[in-house]
């Protein structure tokens, strides 16, 4: 067992380099983490499904072609944790909801293919919001998932599933996506690393659709330089789907020990919130204090708009899912209700089966606010802030290279506290969704903890398609103190 238990929390750089050496099987690694699974799962809920029979094959193709000389990925039979929004050929894809509880996709996302030609293995499905409709995943239609570091809090969402198994060691890496900081939430809440890249630097195909112009999928890891390494090989341009960038891809991992010194930092005073925790910002600017000792300057900036974003972001995302959601009707696939009342009446009954009630709360207000009369007053307007919101970012990006803030105006907080509180909810995403409307980069990395122990995160934003400065930053700051060492409680 504790051969298994060191095996489980090892990088996904070590692991790939112990794999290709021969100081231990793929078939090894993959058992590791199934019996990491065994071991802690139960207690947080971050795994939906398991893919046992399918992984452990699939190791053994890698180390017979190992053992043979043959070619193989730069994560040749590491094992993956995916998202469950993100759609994978050989295990189930509910996104977290009773509607597609059942659902078997017949073809891998973008991402999965890529992870596959790499040679990594996708060992599970990871728990989420339903729809990546949350912010603590807690509405997962079968289970909320608990923090490894105290499982009376939430891991944030709606990847929080993603999160707690990295940090959990469930699995030496995870995709999560991030509509409004749907991976920087629970990266902060659980202490690792997640980084939600430009708008169109990944592919979306084969990821089920909350709200399409602000989704992007981007990695959780331990560290730094896995980030770097994961985000490379799903990054790039995908013809099948049409807001993929054909930009090249660069080399992540190669300015990461680059340092800072030269670089210009800003500090946004919106940021930096009435009532934030002080533990929160204390360690934000700790972190940015250290930034500054290692040769960065630092000077504040503003983002007059921010007040704005979140009303922006609930018009903007709730029009889009109440558009991409039309489409589960009990018809094609998903959920259908047993019914004797014609069509409609099979309609009404499949999605009010189906979808949860934060589901159905967004799905009405985008459908209010794309309806006749409300399109102009509601939905246009926010496309005007929206627009300002990313010009904002624009200005600040000529004097500045990187914005640091803090993830989330607190750390992760108590199951059940929110549920009721629906306004309070949406606040936890008040640090994160400007980046996604503004379609530009961010991750969080962990600088700090709270006096119960609780991860703090520090957010790093950057220009469009500038993700190597993010990690180049991220990377400096992770080298100060012992961040990727710390492990939640057994």
């Amino acid at each position: 067992m504790a051969v298994h238990a060191a095996l489980a929390d090892l990088s996904l750089r070590e692991a790939a380099a112990r794999i290709r050496t021969g100081a231990m099987t793929a078939v090894d690694l993959v058992r590791a983490v199934l019996a990491r699974c065994d071991e802690r799962d139960e207690r947080l809920g971050a795994v939906l499904a398991r893919g046992d029979e399918s992984a452990l094959a699939a190791a053994e193709a890698v180390d017979r072609s190992l053992a043979a000389g043959g070619d193989v990925g730069p994560l040749a039979g590491v094992p993956i944790g995916l998202k469950d929004n993100i759609c994978t050929r050989d295990l189930p894809t509910t996104a977290g909801s009773r509607m597609l509880e059942h659902f078997q996709p017949a073809y891998d996302a973008t991402v999965v293919e890529r992870l596959r030609a790499a040679g990594a293995i996708p060992v599970v499905k990871l728990n989420c919001d339903e729809f990546a409709m949350g912010s603590s995943t807690e509405n997962s239609a079968f289970r909320p998932t608990r923090n490894p570091w105290d499982p009376s809090r939430v891991p944030g969402g709606s990847s929080g599933g993603s999160a707690a198994a990295v940090a959990a060691g469930l699995c030496a890496g995870a995709l999560g996506t991030d509509t409004g900081g749907s991976i920087r939430l629970p990266a902060s809440f659980c202490g690792v690393v997640g980084v939600k890249p430009s708008y169109g630097r990944v592919s979306r195909y084969g990821v089920i659709a909350y709200a399409s112009s602000l989704d992007q999928v981007g990695p959780v890891t331990r560290d730094v330089a896995d980030a770097a390494l994961l985000l490379g090989v799903i990054a790039g341009h995908d013809p099948r789907d049409s807001t993929s960038s054909p930009r090249p891809t660069p080399d992540f991992a190669a300015a990461l020990d680059d340092g800072v010194r030269g670089l210009r930092i800003g500090l946004p005073r919106e940021y930096f919130v009435e009532g934030m925790q002080p533990e929160v910002e204390t360690a934000v600017r700790g972190a940015v204090d250290r930034l500054q000792e290692l040769g960065a300057t630092v000077t504040p900036v503003t983002l007059p708009h921010t007040p704005y974003a979140i009303a922006t972001y609930y018009l903007v995302a709730t029009a889009e899912a109440s558009s991409n959601l039309a489409r589960y009707d009990g018809v094609r696939y998903g959920r259908r209700a047993e019914s004797s009342g014609g069509v409609e009446e099979m309609y009404r009954t499949s999605r009010g089966e189906g979808f949860g009630t934060e589901v159905k709360r967004r799905i009405m207000l985008g459908t209010y606010v794309l309806s006749a009369g409300y399109y102009d007053a509601y939905y246009v307007k926010a496309q005007r802030a929206r627009t300002a919101i990313a010009a904002d970012f624009r200005r600040a990006f000529e004097t500045c290279d990187v914005l640091a803030a803090p993830v989330a105006p607190t750390t992760a907080f108590r199951l059940g506290e929110r549920l009721d509180d629906p306004v309070t909810m949406y606040l936890s995403d008040i640090l994160t969704i400007s980046a996604n409307l503004a379609g530009i980069p961010a991750l969080s990395v962990p600088c700090g903890q709270d006096a119960g122990g609780l991860p703090v995160g520090l957010q790093l934003l950057g220009r469009p398609f500038d993700e190597a400065t993010l990690l180049r930053v991220a990377a400096a700051h992770e080298a100060t103190g012992d961040w990727p060492e710390r492990r939640p409680p057994a």
